[in-house]
Parts: structure tokens; C-alpha cells; sequence
């Protein structure tokens, strides 16, 4: 199975990143029990089979059933017509998930009698839909294995979700959090007990007390290099370690790195028993901090009432109720933790919904659990300690608006959410109208919601989703409606295919446009947009999401945004005067690292990734288009010719002259082309700032021109026999035969050949030159001033006129083939290029280099996923969407922010913030003023108008002289509208208190009609 996974890695990649090699090797040797096959249970097969166990068993004793339809994506009409065990009609549908998994079935029931020993051989038991008695025997016998068997229990009843873990006496986890190690540089250590380590630049050291910590590079205080401290932090920037005021630590010098070291950490788990009278809590939502200890006694109560009645209690059944709640105060009484008073309501209300079953609620909790039972079979990432409950008691509509009768049960697939909500809701989900932009990860768990609940399976309702992405085969592994055969199919038909095969009854239509501004006026228009009721991101980009928020905002329709990264995910209600929009809050900027930085003085082996995705898109990129696009706009090239020598510069000229007259012709001239590339970067390049600035240079100051962060070079020498410089030579030759038509077969590519033609190859001595280096860290790409002297126009005249006259003027002037950098084909030598550029930098710089998957990741700006986090952010966003379709108010919604990696307490659930939203009372005259405007935001917004623009015109901008006469002028005057224009969004920008300026949401102005 490990070595499966190893060569079909195309298929694992974005997870690899988030579990690493280990996790998924160990996950690879694992096997798994999941029993019970409802709603709750096939999610969490679901997400396992997903994320690549070795095996899975999925038992159930019971028969589909009509309900089932509402719940288990997997199981069919067929099956329930044809009475099939619930297992067995979908464990072939699981196992179409992943093609390296093992899928097992099993039918015979778990009782208090049954012979349990056979699950001796998985390394976790997952039980759902399990009496409490059974769920004690289970957990008793998998803490008296050796090794103890990895237990959890979880179940949905109704709008209520729970998870419980135990993973033994004592659990290792060998990364609590899955972050990257903090690495920061030091700009001082003190002489004193204990000493403070400063860090360089004010950056923020991000470790907590008791964190340990190694360091290298230090100068002076050098006993402090490769040992480790434990620290204790003093502010954000600094942090205490030992007694350094002895004589064991010389004055501190300089220089200096602090890198974090990941540390382990046991783990003790209770039993079962012992935590159902002493529970530890997880507590997931500020606003609720007494429902998790309440939810905890009302399943035991549900518990109590089923082995009583031998069933659930009815649907919404008052009597049925007073007993779940007399049972809760019984638990009460005997608990070591006795609560002072229970919330009835919430009691009742898992009472009357027990019977049913939310859908998505089993979304979010089958994630949860899936990545529970991952922590259990890998150590990565912290597990639950030890109890997690969830209730969306907002979804529930008031009883007293709608006859009890509405929430009972009618023998069809709704019954389950009917319980919960009544069928008015179940009706208002089949007539709605909603519109999804995304068909990936979350775009396919949000389809399968969907069709699980009857959304837009009415008359008037509809679902209309959009993506226009075709399938890969890395989508397989986290979009579970796509398989194999579907590969460079579109996915967004494929997904509203699969979507129709769980309810066939739903009316969706499939698109293949993209969402932007040149769809505006004619798919995506403000018609459209208003003729629908919810809107849904499914996006993994930021300007995509920002230019749907401004699209719902201007039409005034409610917006359901979520996203993830690896563990973590986010989940945000926009509804229109009633919370914040998306552009509300500031999103953090990218790191954006100095020019400078990155072109002469990389401390960090970031800097050398972003150095070699450069230098891929210069080589391959930017100067073959150059190069076309100069001989596209210079035909007459004697013409050329003249102009450069005469000195005058010619744009390009240059570059294309240098080109023209060293362009390779055969295999053999790239390699050495690529040999001599090799020695500039560094080589010769060391060595020119090395020239520039010796390693004794001083600033203004006196002190060292090289001191942390800034690192010496040191110059590469090529060796044949080292296999970095060797894939830099060959990925680079290939690429140059790519952009420049020269064809090569498999055998040139051998090492072989490659070494033959070095042998051959002539390099360039070095040749100090006194160019000017960069050394401000303020100044951009932009801003470098370009030096070109007279000599070198016409030098690149001589040059372009030799190839002219020359018998290879043809094939020298040839269009050149730009290359597209693509990181997923790994045939290509894209990533090996950019591997061998990151890696060789960094050995001449002393950065310790890094394997080929973490550069793989940065350079492709890889966004790390797990199917399980897609899962639980999908069924927490349609919970939201139950609650927009029913217009609750602004308390009864919950935006989410959470971590599976760790599950700490309050990370899942918070109210979204209130927005106040007013209108602009500028409609209905033709001859507005600007100053109209102005005033308007003022009086109704309180702030004062900093910047007017309509798409790419700027209206109003105070600053600029001639703007100041704009406020008296018309609107009309300004904007210029094509006739028949009725509005136009304006984006109305303005100061915060700290004097930054922030955009605001689209105000539309209406021209008098």
C-alpha cells in the first residue's frame, strides 16, 4: 500500500502537505471499523477512505429505508426498494472513492452479547448509532487490547451532533499543531540570568512559555549554537532562556538564528464511563457556555429513554419530552459535576428532533470525527480531550407559528429534516433559487448537501452552479463526486450529474463561465443576480471572492462564504443589511519579500524559491514573448539596425541581439547553454558581490555590511558527480529547447550524453563589472534603474546586423516558444528547474536546502488540503443557509473559524458582526452634484469621502489640484453614461482612525428615470 501511494503521489499531493510522509505512511499500514451506515456514519467512511487507510470495514445490521434517502448519499431508491442491507448497498460506492483502499462488509449487529473479539485487528473502532450499553462493552474491550484499539463514538440525533474519543492510557502525538517550525532571526542576547533574546526587526517570535528552541550562527555567544533552551516569554519580540551571565558565554557579537523545536507530547485519555460522569468539555461556541455540559446530560437522558421504550422518543411528543427531561435531571443528581439548573428548552429540543436527522449537521461532525480518527492512527495533530457537542437549535422554526403536524413525519425521503425544521422549511428549500460559483472541494460536498435536503427540487426552485475547470486527477482525493473515468471531464457537469444520481428530483443547472466582470453584461447581470435567493462561494481565490461579495452586495442578495487551508477553515454569513460583507474586514496581505532581498541577499530558503520562480518566468516566459513581440513591431530590422547604431535605444534591442546571436541550434548547444547559466547564477554571481562588497565592508555607521540577516556568498563550483548541479543542467537544457524549437529525444537526456557534451562545453572566466547592486530594501522591480550605456546599443546594433547579413539569419530570428510554468506535471522539468535554482541558491548563500515537495508547494503556491475539513466547513455553511431561507436574525447566526489540527476550545463558531447599511439618497435627479454625494456619505455614513471611482475612471480624488473643482459639477458630466445607462457602481473609499485608507462596499448611484 506505502509503496502504491508513493508512486501515485499525483493523487495525495495536497494532503501530503498537510499530514507529511510519516502520517501517511502510518495511515497507509492502518485499518479501520466504522459502524453504522447512516447519514453520520457514511461521511466519516467517506472522509477515511478518502484521506488513504491500508483497509475499512463499514458494519450494519440494518435495512435502506426510505429516511435513509435524506441522510446516506450512498444508498438509492433500488436499494431501498430492493430491501438491501445498508452496508452492503454502499460499500461498493465507498470503495470507488480511492482504488488503494481495502473495503470490507459486514451485516451482523453489535449487542451487548455479541462476540466482539474479531476487532482485535483494527488500529480504530468508530461506532455510530449505538445503544450506551454497547458503546461501554466496545470502549471497555478496546482499552484492555495490547496495544489499545483507538475508540470513538459519535452520532447525530436530530439538530444535535456528539464525539467522543479515547485513545488509551497514554497516546504520543508527535505534532500537536502541524505548523511549520518558527524560525526567526536575533538581533541580541543579553549577558544576564536569565538572558533575553531579542528579535532583529521588531518580528514577532510566535513561541508560547515552555516552547523549546535550538540556535545556530551566533557569533560571540557561540556555546548558545546547536543547543536547546526552554523559553519564557516576555513580549511578543522577546522571550528568556538560561543564565547566560557566566563565563561558560562569551558577550553576544551578532548573527544568530532561533528556530523552534517540535517536541512530542503524551497524551492521557479516561474511559468512557469515567467521563460520562466527569466530562471534559470542548467548548465551541462562546455564546453557548453552558449547552455542551446540558447536550452531555441529554444523550445520556436519550440513551436512558431508548433502553427503556426500546426506541426514540416521538417526533415533537410533549410526553415523550417530559420524560427525556425528568431522565437529564436524574443524570444530574448522580453527577460528580451537578449543573445548579439544565436548560430545559434545549433538552426538549433534542427530544423532539431525536428522530430526525440534519444533514449537514452530519457533514460537520462526519469531518470532525474523520479527522479524529486520522490523529488516532497517525499522532499528528492534537485529538479532542475528550468530548465535542453541536447543536443548530437556530434552524428550528418557533413551533407556536406552525402546527406540530408539520414536523411529523410522512413516509418520504425528507422525513428526517422535516422533524427538524417542518415543512414549511422543507418547502421553501424545494422552491429556492440558488447560485454556487465552484465546483471543487467544498463546490461537491455543498451539491451533495444540497441534494440531500431538497434544495430547489420544487417547481420554481433550481440550482445553478458554475466552474469552468476540468477534472484532474489530483482533485480525486478531497472531490469525492468525481472518479477516475472522469478526468479532463468539466466539473461542474460532472458534479450536477452526481448530484442528480442522490436525488434525482433535483433541478440543477450546470455552467462552464467564469464569474467576472466580462460576464457582467451578458450571463452574470444584475437580472440574474436578482432572480435568485442565496448566493454561494466556492472559490479558492481572493479575487474572485471579493468581486462576488461586491456583486451581492450592489443586488442586495445574501452570500454564504467559506474556505479552507489544510486543517483550517472559515465559514461567513453575509446577508444584506443585517451583517458585515466579505470586504469588511482587511484580509492579510501576502508576504511580499524586498527586491533586493530576493535578488542579491536571500536569507531565508522562501527567498530562494521566489528567486527561481523568477528566473523560471525571465527565461521561459517574459523574454520569448519579448522576443515575439519585438519582431512583431520591428519588421524592417536594417532599419533597426541604424537606429541602434547610431545610439539610439530601440526597446528589446538588446535582449533580442543577445538572443539572435547565441541561440542554441541543437541539444549539445543548450547543455552548454545551460552549463553557462549555471555559472553566472553561482558563480559568478557570488563573486560580483563579493567584488562589490568585501566581506570586510562597512556601512556609514562602521558597522559590518554583512551582519544577520544578510548572508556572504560563497561561489558553487560545478561538479559533475553532484546530482543537484547535474538536474540543473538537465532541466534547464530541456526547457531551452523547449522556447527555442530544438527538438531531442529520451537518450539525450540520459546522464550519459549529458556529461559527454559538458566535457566539450567552454565557460566564461569571471569579469568583475562595476554595476551598480541594490541594496535598498524600499526600492521595487520597477524602480531599479536599468543602466545601459551608448556602448551597449550599439554593440546590440553590431550584433542584430551580424545575424542579418549571416546564411542563419532565418532560424536565428525565428518566434520563440513562450513556456507556461505548470506544477503539477511532473514530466515536464518545471518543478526539477525551479528545485535545482532554490537549492543551488541556498547552498551559495549557507541556507539549508529543503526536498523537492516543499519547494513544489511554494513555488505552485500549493493551498494544502484534507478532505475531512471540506466536509465539516460544507455542513456548518448549509446549516447557515437553513437559517438565511428562514430569515433569523442576526443573533441566531454563526460564523466559523476552525482548526481540526487541534480543536481547541471556542475555535469553531462566533456571531458575525453587525453592519450598518444605509442607502445613498441621490436617485431620481439628473443634475446631482458630486458635492451631493459627498455630503450624503457624511450625514448617513459619518465619514468624509477620501476617493470616488466608477471600474477604472477616478471621479473625485481630493489630493489631485484639478479634482477640488469637481464637487459642484453633475454626476452626469462626470460619469459620462451610455445612453439608456440606468446606475453605475461607485466605489466610495475613506479613512480609518490610524489615517490607512479603506475601500467600502459598491454604492450604486441611479441615474432620474
Amino acid at each position: 500500500m506505502a509503496s502504491d501511494m508513493e508512486i501515485d503521489d499525483s493523487l495525495y499531493s495536497r494532503q501530503r502537505y498537510v499530514l507529511g510522509d510519516t502520517a501517511m505512511k502510518r495511515m497507509a499500514q492502518s485499518s479501520v471499523l466504522v459502524y453504522g451506515l447512516g447519514g453520520l456514519g457514511v461521511e466519516i467512511a467517506k472522509n477515511i477512505v478518502l484521506a488513504g487507510v491500508k483497509s475499512l470495514t463499514v458494519q450494519d445490521a440494518k435495512t435502506c429505508s426510505v429516511a435513509d434517502l435524506g441522510t446516506q448519499f450512498f444508498i438509492r431508491e433500488a436499494d431501498v426498494h430492493a430491501g438491501r442491507n445498508r452496508a452492503e448497498a454502499c460499500s461498493g460506492r465507498i470503495a470507488e472513492l480511492n482504488p488503494y483502499v481495502k473495503v470490507s462488509t459486514l451485516t451482523e449487529p453489535l449487542s451487548p452479547s455479541t462476540d466482539i473479539s474479531y476487532l482485535q485487528e483494527f488500529q480504530c473502532v468508530i461506532l455510530t448509532e449505538c445503544s450506551m450499553e454497547v458503546q461501554l462493552r466496545v470502549n471497555s474491550f478496546c482499552r484492555s487490547c495490547s496495544p489499545q484499539i483507538k475508540f470513538i463514538i459519535s452520532d447525530v440525533f436530530g439538530v444535535f451532533g456528539c464525539a467522543f474519543c479515547d485513545f488509551g492510557d497514554t497516546f504520543e502525538v508527535l505534532d500537536p499543531t502541524g505548523e511549520e517550525p518558527r524560525e526567526v532571526f536575533i538581533a541580541d542576547v543579553t549577558k544576564a540570568n536569565p538572558g533575553v533574546v531579542t528579535c532583529l526587526d521588531q518580528r514577532l517570535h510566535g513561541l508560547e512559555t515552555g516552547d523549546l528552541v535550538t540556535f545556530k550562527e551566533v557569533k560571540g555567544m557561540t556555546p548558545l549554537n546547536s543547543h536547546q533552551y526552554q523559553v519564557k516569554v516576555l513580549t511578543p519580540t522577546t522571550f528568556s532562556i538560561c543564565d547566560t551571565s557566566g563565563d561558560d558565554f562569551p558577550p553576544y557579537e551578532g548573527g544568530g538564528i532561533m528556530t523552534q523545536v517540535k517536541v512530542p507530547k503524551t497524551v492521557t485519555f479516561k474511559s468512557l464511563e469515567d467521563q460520562l460522569s466527569c466530562p471534559s468539555l470542548l467548548l465551541p461556541d462562546l455564546s453557548k457556555f453552558n449547552a455542551p455540559s446540558n447536550i452531555h446530560l441529554a444523550f445520556q437522558a436519550l440513551h436512558a429513554f431508548c433502553s427503556e421504550n426500546g426506541s426514540l422518543p416521538e417526533p415533537w411528543c410533549k410526553n415523550s419530552a417530559d420524560r427525556v427531561l425528568s431522565l437529564a435531571q436524574a443524570v444530574n443528581e448522580r453527577s460528580t459535576e451537578k449543573l445548579e439548573s439544565l436548560e430545559e428548552a434545549l433538552i426538549r429540543s433534542l427530544s423532539h428532533t431525536a428522530r430526525g436527522c440534519l444533514a449537514p449537521m452530519c457533514a460537520a461532525i462526519g469531518g470532525f470525527v474523520a479527522q479524529e480518527g486520522l490523529k488516532a492512527l497517525t499522532g499528528k495533530f492534537l485529538p479532542l480531550s475528550q468530548w465535542l457537542y453541536l447543536d443548530a437549535v437556530e434552524v428550528i422554526p418557533d413551533p407556536s407559528s406552525s402546527p406540530v403536524d408539520k414536523f411529523l413525519p410522512r413516509g418520504d425521503r425528507l422525513d428526517p429534516l422535516r422533524i427538524c425544521v417542518g415543512d414549511d422549511v422543507c418547502q421553501r428549500l424545494a422552491e429556492t433559487r440558488l447560485f454556487m460559483v465552484g465546483c471543487g472541494a467544498i463546490g461537491c460536498e455543498m451539491l451533495k448537501n444540497y441534494a440531500l435536503i431538497g434544495l430547489g427540487t420544487g417547481q420554481k426552485g433550481q440550482i445553478t452552479i458554475t466552474d469552468n475547470d476540468l477534472i484532474e486527477k489530483s482533485n480525486l482525493n478531497r472531490q469525492f463526486l468525481f472518479r477516475s473515468h472522469h478526468i479532463q471531464k468539466p466539473k461542474s457537469t460532472t458534479a450536477a450529474h452526481a448530484a442528480v444520481e442522490i436525488n434525482p428530483a433535483l433541478h440543477i443547472e450546470a455552467q462552464q463561465h467564469k464569474v467576472c466582470p466580462q460576464t457582467e453584461s451578458t450571463v452574470y447581470t444584475d437580472a440574474f443576480f436578482e432572480s435568485q435567493d442565496v448566493m454561494v462561494n466556492a472559490l479558492d481565490n481572493l479575487e474572485a471572492r471579493r468581486y462576488m461579495d461586491s456583486r451581492c452586495v450592489t443586488n442586495q442578495r445574501p452570500l454564504l462564504e467559506s474556505g479552507t487551508m489544510g486543517t483550517k477553515g472559515h465559514v461567513q454569513v453575509i446577508v444584506p443589511h443585517l451583517t458585515e460583507s466579505y470586504t469588511s474586514q482587511q484580509d492579510p496581505a501576502d508576504e511580499d519579500f524586498p527586491y533586493c532581498t530576493v535578488k542579491s541577499f536571500p536569507a531565508t530558503i522562501e527567498h530562494c524559491i521566489q528567486w527561481a520562480r523568477d528566473k523560471f518566468e525571465q527565461l521561459f516566459m517574459q523574454q520569448p514573448s519579448l522576443f515575439n513581440k519585438f519582431l512583431a513591431s520591428n519588421a524592417d530590422t536594417s532599419s533597426v539596425v541604424q537606429r541602434l547604431r547610431s545610439g539610439e535605444m530601440v526597446e528589446g534591442a538588446i535582449m533580442v541581439a543577445k538572443i539572435a546571436t547565441s541561440r542554441p541550434q541543437s541539444w549539445a548547444d543548450c547543455v552548454a547553454l545551460a552549463r553557462v547559466r549555471f555559472e553566472k547564477y553561482f558563480n559568478h554571481k557570488a563573486l560580483q558581490l563579493l567584488h562589490a562588497f568585501p566581506l570586510d565592508t562597512k556601512l556609514p555607521d562602521g558597522t559590518p555590511f554583512w551582519q544577520s540577516p544578510k548572508r556572504p556568498p560563497t561561489p558553487v563550483v560545478f561538479n559533475e558527480a553532484d546530482v543537484l548541479h547535474m538536474s540543473f543542467v538537465t532541466s534547464t537544457a530541456r526547457l531551452l529547447c523547449d522556447i527555442y524549437g530544438v527538438p531531442y529525444t529520451q537518450q539525450d537526456l540520459s546522464p550519459h550524453n549529458v556529461l559527454t557534451v559538458l566535457q566539450k562545453a567552454s565557460v566564461p572566466k569571471f569579469r568583475p563589472s562595476n554595476k551598480k547592486i541594490e541594496t535598498d530594501e524600499t526600492k521595487t522591480k520597477e524602480e531599479e534603474e536599468v543602466q545601459v550605456s551608448g556602448d551597449e546599443v550599439i554593440e546590440a546594433g553590431n550584433r542584430l546586423a551580424q545575424v542579418c547579413n549571416s546564411d542563419a539569419a532565418q532560424s536565428a530570428l525565428k518566434l520563440m516558444v513562450p513556456v507556461e510554468f505548470e506544477k503539477d506535471d511532473d514530466a515536464n522539468d518545471h518543478i526539477n528547474f525551479i528545485a535545482a535554482c532554490a537549492n543551488l541558491r541556498a547552498q551559495m548563500y549557507s541556507i539549508e536546502c529543503v526536498d523537492r515537495l516543499k519547494i513544489k508547494r511554494i513555488a505552485g503556491r500549493i493551498v494544502p488540503a484534507i478532505a475531512t475539513t471540506t466536509a465539516a466547513v460544507s455542513g456548518l455553511v448549509t446549516v447557515e443557509l437553513l437559517k438565511v431561507l428562514q430569515k433569523r436574525p442576526l443573533e441566531a447566526y454563526k460564523n466559523a473559524f476552525l482548526n481540526l489540527a487541534t480543536l481547541s476550545p471556542h475555535s469553531v463558531e462566533g456571531r458575525p458582526d453587525c453592519y450598518h447599511v444605509g442607502q445613498v439618497g441621490c436617485q431620481g435627479q439628473q443634475d446631482i452634484h458630486l458635492a451631493a454625494v459627498l455630503d450624503t456619505c457624511k450625514e448617513q455614513f459619518g465619514f468624509e469621502a477620501t476617493t470616488v471611482v466608477h471600474g477604472v475612471k477616478m471621479i473625485y480624488m481630493p489630493i489631485m489640484p484639478l479634482h477640488k473643482k469637481r464637487p459642484p459639477m453633475a454626476m452626469t458630466k462626470l460619469i459620462k453614461p451610455e445612453p439608456g445607462t440606468k446606475y453605475v457602481d461607485l466605489i466610495v473609499c475613506f479613512e480609518d482612525g490610524k489615517g490607512e485608507e479603506i475601500e467600502g462596499p459598491p454604492v450604486r448611484y441611479f441615474f432620474g428615470m
